[in-house]
């Protein structure tokens, strides 16, 4: 005990002392419905100051157990959140760095036996079940982790996974719109719907979904690759109204195309083919040639080709194909389709005359070699055509069709699509004389 508390202790004693020698009278106490006691004043008053420490006494003891009690609680729960981290970190390792989903597996089972509520454990479990197929095993721990978290975004999204590998595309919708319903601005379940939707090939629900994304989007980059993606949707949507017999739909969506992408060749197809139908040749002729001048699009112009002689015109499209020679004098695809087009229209000495000009540069086209032969053939010259039919046959296995090449990612396809079945990306086919 320090010099200070013996002095107050003492000073405190003296008060008392002095205050019992001064105050001797009795106090009368008078207990509630029962009996009434003398007491010295000063022996009242010592008893209330041991009632009142013996009180904070009792306070201080039950404030300090509790705070002990926490913390011992506080630590217990440090070391056992710890070792659930400890188990968890171990299961990521597996499965991302080792690719061991068994071992994985085992160590969530741990987590979980220690904290029934690990979402995301609950969460990795469901997707090694998917992984491995098993769906129902999947569906219950992603369902435990929902009912545990109704509005866990990542739950909800690995529901729609379930969904989609299940083929319940009307579920894995329900689950998105609960997404949107939390986070209206979500890309992820934003781009899963579009891809749904995509595979239901529901072009006009689609495109608004594409107008929500692109409007979301942040980065330039991405709004221009979003932006164009959108431009494909509509061309989509045009193309199935065009196959559902809905011309005015159709039309309508493939000149909104056209004004947001001039030089989009599906559209200007897909708009030539309603001219087409609704018996505006005139039309659809003038359309394939303006895109024709402004795209040098060889696909365009065989499409003119074939409403040209269709139409009975097939001197207008000679000239067409003598201008553009000799503004490009040097191009031997030019010279082919020309004279592919004088072979076509048994005009066979000017198409000889037109195939003989090709100068390929030491490129060997097998479609030309196919004409060649061809052409020899009419002109009654056997040995010649065996000798281009052989070369066609050794420049390429599929010498008699036509290849188109996109211009993204080089795939290449015996027919024409308005999108590349291999990058995804519209109006990047090209005509291939050389695969």
């Amino acid at each position: 005990m320090s010099k200070l508390a013996v002095f107050i202790f003492v000073l405190f004693l003296a008060t008392l002392a002095l205050f019992a020698i001064n105050n001797q009278e009795v106090t009368t106490i008078k207990i509630p419905f029962g009996q009434i006691y003398e007491t010295p004043t000063i022996a009242l008053i010592l008893l209330s100051i041991a009632i009142g420490g013996l009180a904070m006494l009792l306070v201080f003891v039950v404030r300090d157990t509790k705070r002990y009690m926490d913390r011992w609680q506080y630590q217990k729960k440090q070391k056992k959140d710890s070792r659930i981290q400890e188990l968890y970190s171990k299961a990521l390792n597996y499965i991302f760095a080792h690719h061991n989903q068994a071992e994985a597996k085992g160590l969530l089972k741990e987590v979980l036996a220690e904290d029934p509520e690990h979402l995301n454990a609950l969460v990795q479990l469901g997707d090694i079940a998917l992984s491995e197929e098993d769906f129902q095993k999947a569906r219950e721990y992603y369902q435990t982790a929902r009912d545990l978290n109704p509005r866990n975004i990542e739950v909800l999204l690995s529901l729609v996974k379930l969904m989609e590998k299940t083929g319940r595309l009307a579920d894995a919708l329900r689950f998105i719109e609960d997404i949107l319903d939390i986070d209206n601005e979500n890309l992820l379940a934003l781009c899963r719907k579009r891809d749904i939707l995509e595979k239901q090939e529901k072009w006009e629900d689609l495109v608004l979904v594409q107008k929500t994304i692109l409007k979301n989007e942040r980065a330039e980059k991405d709004k221009n690759r979003e932006r164009q993606n959108l431009v494909g949707y509509k061309y989509e949507y045009g193309r199935y109204c065009l196959e559902n017999s809905d011309m005015d739909k159709a039309k309508k969506a493939f000149r909104t195309v056209l004004r947001l992408d001039k030089d989009f060749i599906p559209a200007t197809l897909g708009l030539a083919e309603v001219l087409l139908r609704e018996g505006e040749a005139d039309e659809a002729i003038e359309l394939l040639d303006q895109s024709y001048k402004q795209t040098s699009s060889m696909i365009v112009l065989l499409r003119l080709e074939d409403l040209l002689i269709s139409v009975g015109e097939p001197s207008r499209l000679i000239t067409i194909y003598k201008n553009n020679i000799s503004r490009n004098p040097q191009s031997p695809t030019l010279k082919f389709f020309l004279g592919k087009l004088f072979y076509r229209l048994e005009m066979i000495d000017d198409a000889f005359e037109t195939m003989a000009s090709i100068d390929t540069g030491g490129t060997s086209y097998p479609e030309m070699h196919q004409l060649m032969g061809n052409l020899y053939l009419k002109r009654n010259q056997t040995d010649r055509a065996v000798r281009e039919y052989k070369k066609a046959l050794e420049t390429h296995t599929c010498a008699y069709s036509l290849s188109y090449n996109c211009s993204t990612c080089g795939h290449i396809a015996s027919e024409w699509s308005g999108r590349c079945s291999n990058c995804r990306n519209w109006s990047t086919y090209q005509l291939n004389l050389s695969a």
